[in-house]
């Protein structure tokens, strides 16, 4: 764990999340390690018709979060989720944004679907339900445009907490919530900002989203037990469970935030991405390109695989996924993979899409602090070609000192990150 004494190290200052099952941080890792799960029959859209008619959705009233009118109408549930989790993540981290020169606050948002909601709604109504094929312009509300471009989700953030610095929209599809994290403690190292807000958001619930995924099967079609849907690594799974949230971190210099005594959750002492370069949904069975995110991600933390003390999985519950990061932590950490436990909050959040993985990081951060791994909820009939410690049921206390991160995305995208006590 010795580094350069000139090396710009980042930590994470403060946490804030949008969760299924709970707002707020507190109540998001109180059903982490409850083993609760959030994942139910839609109620967002009328799912009828749908092979997938289940979801992992927040219950989330805007107005009651403190968003004002203006701020809800002009929104896209994605942008107020992450409006909401940057809220919650500076409170937590105690930082007085006045004290830091504008220029210098950067943001980093990740999101892979974007405004989704909203596009969706106006495109109803502009093309009266579908029936028009040439939409009618002038039925739009003056935020379509903010719509189509999903950066205006990274500018909400930084208009609501005045932002100035380096501001970035990071759309790698499911591992955009990692690489904007990553993202946001490359701009501290490299010193372009002293404080960076960095996180992700999706609000994939609608019609569009779940007829593509129906369209690939990709999600469970379990409708008729939709709490016990999202099974990770075991042998009865038949996809994943779709679902929605954010989390946002504050992310500081070391240095900095001690000299300001604030409380330190973690430091982000590793990151790494990389692609397949093979298919847009498929996985090759040997897991090589995740293997050499991880192996990256260790080198730059600079820590040997025996000191990962735990692996928050990408988990999605597809037999693809999970065999393939099997094969991938087998080949990155040896007979370590054995011995580390592992697990999937996806079985208990469902898959946020873009936003998952900043999700993750946040319960990783949340693990360090309070020296618990999270389960994975209903594993009960192990799959034998997943035949790692993957946590089953019920959380588990024990020392961590390093733990480890995983994203794999559609696009071929694979991204890990080593957080660090």
């Amino acid at each position: 764990m010795n580094r350069p004494t000139d090396d710009r190290r980042v930590v994470v200052t403060g946490i804030g999340v949008v969760a299924p099952g709970g707002i707020g941080q507190k109540a998001f890792w109180e059903m982490l390690v409850a083993g609760r799960t959030a994942t139910r029959p839609i109620s967002l859209f009328d799912a009828t018709g749908f092979r997938s008619r289940i979801a992992a959705e927040c219950d989330f009233d805007p107005a009651a979060e403190g968003l004002s009118p203006q701020q809800i109408r002009r929104m896209d549930r994605a942008a107020q989720f992450g409006v909401v989790a940057a809220r919650e993540a500076l409170a937590d981290s105690g930082l007085e944004l006045q004290s830091v020169p504008p220029e210098r606050v950067g943001v980093s948002i990740g999101s892979a679907v974007g405004c989704t909601m909203g596009l969706e709604e106006e495109y109803v109504v502009l093309s009266d339900g579908g029936r028009q094929w040439n939409v009618d312009w002038r039925y739009g509300v003056p935020q379509l445009y903010g719509y189509m471009a999903p950066s205006t989700i990274a500018a909400e953030v930084a208009q609501d907490c005045a932002a100035e610095g380096p501001v970035a929209l990071i759309s790698t599809g499911c591992t955009a919530g990692l690489d904007s994290i990553g993202h946001g403690a490359q701009l501290l190292r490299e010193g372009s900002a002293d404080v960076v807000i960095a996180g992700a958001t999706d609000a994939p619930i609608s019609p569009i989203t779940s007829a593509c995924f129906d369209a690939i099967k990709a999600t469970s079609p379990r409708n008729d037990d939709a709490e016990h849907a999202s099974r990770p690594f075991d042998a009865t799974r038949n996809g994943f469970v779709l679902g929605e949230g954010s989390a946002v971190l504050v992310l500081e210099e070391r240095s900095a935030a001690e000299r300001r005594g604030a409380h330190i959750y973690a430091e982000i002492a590793g990151f790494a991405s990389r692609s397949n370069a093979y298919h847009m949904t498929g996985l090759k069975p040997d897991g090589r390109e995740m293997a050499e995110a991880i192996r990256v991600a260790l080198r730059r933390a600079r820590l040997d695989p025996d000191a990962i003390d735990y692996i928050n999985a990408h988990g999605s519950g597809t037999k693809q996924n999970d065999r393939h990061e099997t094969a991938a932590f087998k080949r990155s950490l040896g007979g370590r993979a054995y011995e580390v436990p592992v697990s999937s909050i996806k079985s208990m959040i469902g898959h946020s899409l873009g936003a998952i993985g900043s999700i993750e990081v946040a319960a990783c951060a949340l693990a360090l602090e309070h020296q618990t791994v999270p389960p994975t909820a209903n594993l009960h009939h192990p799959d034998p070609e997943c035949d790692l410690d993957y946590v089953p049921l019920t959380a588990r206390e024990q020392r961590l000192d390093a733990v480890l991160s995983v994203g794999s995305g559609f696009g071929g995208f694979q991204s890990a990150m080593v957080l660090s006590r």
